[in-house]
């Protein structure tokens, strides 16, 4: 079932974690989707009932980049979170969609080990086959358009642990 524009708006917006993930230079850690090659993104996933953002994003940070706890430094959680609707080939794509978009909040972290202790088939569902770190603008140039304006923010919050300005 396709949806339509006048559904969407009684959806809610999928509660979700992001992972600004920074090497010791500052560079970010972008991957490449398995399912849809071409398309880079940050690491990202739902935050399940009753899971703190912060939980939420070690999970993630292992599900994804395979990652463990000691492996990351939190510098910060986001103030807010931000949201983004789903595009239509988006919505399309999962039956029974249950949302209209993200809502994301967003944890900037630094990688505590080395490019080896990264593996993205850690877990039995690996989201991404590739994986680059890039600079911030190298990154708004790879991902795919319809986050662009989300990540246009994360970058603006973090731009002091960034260094750009």
């Amino acid at each position: 079932m396709a949806f339509f524009r006048s559904n969407r708006s009684r959806l809610p917006y999928r509660p979700n974690v992001g992972v600004l993930l920074l090497s010791a230079y500052n560079l970010i850690w972008v991957g490449e989707r398995i399912d849809i090659p071409g398309a880079w993104q940050m690491p990202q996933g739902g935050i399940n009932q009753g899971e703190t953002i912060e939980q939420a994003f070690y999970r993630e940070a292992y599900e994804e980049v395979g990652l463990v706890r000691d492996k990351l430094h939190i510098l910060r959680v986001c103030r807010k979170p931000w949201r983004y609707d789903f595009p239509d080939h988006v919505m399309n794509r999962v039956p029974n969609n249950q949302y209209r978009g993200q809502e994301q909040y967003w944890v900037a972290a630094r990688l505590l080990g080395t490019d080896t202790d990264i593996n993205t088939m850690a877990t039995d569902d690996p989201e991404f086959g590739n994986w680059r770190w890039m600079t911030p603008m190298q990154m708004l140039e790879r991902i795919v358009p319809f986050k662009r304006h989300t990540y246009e923010k994360v970058l603006a919050e973090f731009t002091d642990i960034l260094g750009t300005d």
